[in-house]
């Protein structure tokens, strides 16, 4: 548990620092993961087999890791930013720590959700927490695929707000949202039509996979909403919009922790699959409800932005 909590932590670390890499360039975050990840598949067999650590040489070979893209980012960045002014108040903490404050309890709303989905599945019994950690793991790896998309989109939408430009960051918007669409309905076909035959290379137990055909509806399906609630989030942050981000998140996390305490007991596994489903659902309207609110900061969307600023 202690390494997973370090792995977590590092993970969300270097998932910030490319974030800040795409204003510098989407290729760099590429070369950069990839690098991680590689290094993570060299370590995986020689500290599980050739050391004996099983399970937990690979939480270990994760953890290295994300140091090692974490570390070469920082590296990186320094050379191109000045990461420390010269003088510490010129840190502007004060700014710092109230959007970040609002992200540390969006991010603890996310964390406590999937882990208490995560303790509910357990209680279904060890074949049934097989299988859906499976499920899980191919659900979130494939959903964090638009997790790129909502990163360029911030950088750019950040960018346009910058300099006043609300048509570009109306078209940019627009755009963004129809692409994923279509990326969370392609994702979708592809794993309705290919996860029963994918899940034969996580494990060969019977009974798990018997469990996981009765998954293919909650990984498949739930893909265009993934996909739009993290294009969602990702227009919050590039509008500068973590008040709403954290305070939406911490209501959506509340009532969809409600229903996993619940439905799981009456429904078993499909009702922990339920609930992160509902989860998603929420995040997706939630951004929503925002841009298409006239008194948020997405403004510009509804009406003539020029005449609202002229009269204004």
């Amino acid at each position: 548990m202690e390494i997973y909590l370090t792995y977590k932590s590092e993970l969300q670390l270097s998932r910030l620092l490319k974030y800040l890499f795409v204003s510098i360039g989407l290729l760099t975050v590429l070369l950069f993961a990839g690098f991680g990840n590689f290094t993570a598949i060299l370590l995986f067999p020689l500290l599980m087999y050739h050391f004996g650590l099983g399970v937990s040489g690979a939480a270990i070979s994760t953890v290295i890791s994300q140091y090692i893209v974490t570390f070469a980012m920082i590296l990186f960045l320094n050379k191109r930013v000045v990461l420390l002014p010269p003088k510490f108040g010129e840190l502007q903490f004060g700014g710092y720590l109230k959007s970040g404050g609002f992200l540390i309890g969006r991010t603890l709303a996310v964390l406590l959700t999937m882990t208490l989905a995560t303790s509910m599945a357990a209680r279904q019994g060890p074949v049934a927490m097989a299988a859906h950690q499976i499920c899980f793991q191919v659900w979130l790896a494939v959903s964090m695929l638009t997790d790129a998309l909502a990163a360029s989109s911030q950088a750019l939408i950040a960018s346009y707000l910058s300099r006043n430009d609300y048509g570009t960051v109306r078209e940019l918007t627009q755009f963004v949202l129809k692409i994923g669409i279509f990326t969370g309905v392609s994702l979708a076909v592809v794993l309705g039509v290919s996860f029963n035959s994918l899940s034969t290379f996580f494990t060969k137990d019977t009974e798990v996979l018997k469990i996981i055909a009765t998954g293919v509806l909650f990984v498949s399906a739930s893909q265009p909403i993934n996909a739009l609630a993290f294009i969602f989030d990702g227009l919050h942050y590039g509008a500068s919009d973590f008040p709403y981000a954290a305070r939406s998140m911490m209501l959506v996390g509340a009532l969809s922790s409600a229903f996993l305490l619940y439905a799981p007991a009456k429904f078993g596994l499909p009702g922990v699959w339920s609930g992160l489903t509902l989860f998603m659902a929420l995040r997706m309207m939630a951004g929503f409800i925002r841009i298409m609110s006239k008194d948020s900061p997405w403004w510009f969307l509804h009406g003539d932005f020029n005449r609202a600023k002229l009269a204004g």
